[in-house]
């Protein structure tokens, strides 16, 4: 079983013709964001752009949203995000924007509507860091890049 929560939205003035956030399959863990571009939007190869999306939320205490790629976008166009995933913290109450980058090879064009990139809503926990503390040694210790096979 799936456990729900619920969250507050808003469209921003001028974005209602879009739709709110969604799941496209029963069981997806991320919900679509749609662009909310006033008119279409070149991102020229090696280009970066924050995207609209004419939303805002209000994450829970507790709780984060995270703004992940779109694999298709990825695939098909080489297009992603530049600081994915993206946080959204519960004290945030501007619009979600997407900064969409272009690795692909041909200008990528944004339409209104365009599903962009997807949420996913996430429990956050706090640190309280044990300074000084000996470290457990594990097998692989201070092993880093490549260091497993």
């Amino acid at each position: 079983m799936i456990e729900e929560i619920r969250v507050s939205v808003r469209r921003l003035p001028g974005t209602e013709d879009l739709p709110l956030p969604g799941y496209m399959t029963e069981q997806a863990a991320g919900m679509d964001l749609s662009a909310a571009v006033a008119e279409e939007t070149a991102i020229l190869p090696g280009e970066r752009k924050l995207i609209p999306t004419g939303v805002v939320v209000a994450v829970p205490e507790g709780y984060e949203a995270e703004i992940r790629p779109r694999s298709g976008l990825a695939l098909k166009h080489g297009v992603t995000l530049a600081n994915a995933p993206g946080t959204i913290d519960a004290d945030y109450r501007g619009e979600i924007g997407v900064l969409l980058i272009n690795h692909g090879s041909l200008p990528f064009i944004v339409r209104r509507g365009d599903r962009v990139a997807q949420i996913v809503l996430h429990r956050v926990c706090r640190v309280t860091w044990a300074d000084g503390e000996a470290l457990p040694a594990t097998e692989r210790d201070d092993g880093g890049f490549g260091h497993t096979k």
